[in-house]
């Protein structure tokens, strides 16, 4: 009898069950995420939409460990999250989460090169030569990395600040709203380099926005609605652009 095998599910990098936050008691009780259970996918590149609200911002920052959930769990990798102290959060944040944020967080002081090792530079690790010579060739940074942040355009810094997050080979990269700060042209330029870093660098990554045209780079879309997720939809990236484009600002149904 001959069997046919089925191909093994895509890893997650990011597994979220039963993820539930509360904030407030009584008559001021806010339910922002309603027993969430998603897989975030390792080497794709997931949108999180939604209205003002929906619970995508609260999503991401409890898959992150930036904030507690009032009941469920995260597993990033083999590890569960929700069982860790601070202390082993936050090193566990440091060596396997980036983060880019809408503020570039750069340190003014320092260089770009300096800016892009400073994760390493607390974790007292060595960089990577080959990997940070990839990073910073993806993101076309080779000929900035003398300059200060004062001296990069907007688009620019926020390139540096996605090299930082980079650059200790995270298992997932959050980005929250990234693309906020910048004009559409760096926009575009920083989301087709966040999308080359997932095809060509092999990076998951994560980002909630309200902007569909953003959304549109993305692999995957999830939309949120009152702490739910209401959709999740799988598609070509060109029709992804297509259908984030159709949504209303902040994706709403």
């Amino acid at each position: 009898m001959t069997t046919t095998s089925q191909p093994h599910p895509p890893t997650a990098a990011v597994h979220t069950e039963d993820l539930t936050k509360v904030y407030g008691r009584a008559d001021a009780r806010v339910v922002a995420l309603d027993r969430v259970t998603v897989d975030f996918r390792s080497g794709q590149f997931t949108a999180i939409m939604g209205p003002s609200g929906s619970g995508k911002s609260t999503l991401m920052h409890c898959a992150a460990g930036l904030d507690t959930p009032s009941e469920g769990r995260v597993v990033i990798g083999r590890v569960d999250t929700t069982t860790l102290n601070d202390k082993a959060l936050t090193l566990l944040r440091r060596r396997r989460i980036g983060f880019i944020f809408q503020s570039f967080n750069l340190l003014p002081t320092m260089t770009a090169y300096e800016n892009i090792l400073l994760p390493l530079k607390l974790a007292r690790a060595k960089a990577d030569q080959d990997w940070f010579d990839m990073v910073v060739g993806v993101l076309g940074l080779a000929d900035r990395l003398g300059h200060r942040p004062g001296e990069l355009s907007g688009g620019q810094a926020q390139r540096v600040a996605a090299a930082r997050a980079l650059i200790t080979r995270p298992d997932v990269i959050f980005a929250d709203e990234p693309t906020g700060a910048l004009d559409s042209v760096s926009s575009d330029e920083l989301l087709e380099f966040l999308t080359r870093c997932v095809h060509e660098l092999g990076q998951t990554l994560v980002m909630v926005t309200h902007d569909p045209h953003a959304a549109g780079y993305a692999d995957r879309l999830l939309r949120l609605a009152d702490g739910r997720i209401v959709a999740d939809e799988q598609i070509h990236r060109d029709a992804a652009r297509s259908r984030a484009q159709a949504l209303p600002e902040g994706g709403a149904l």
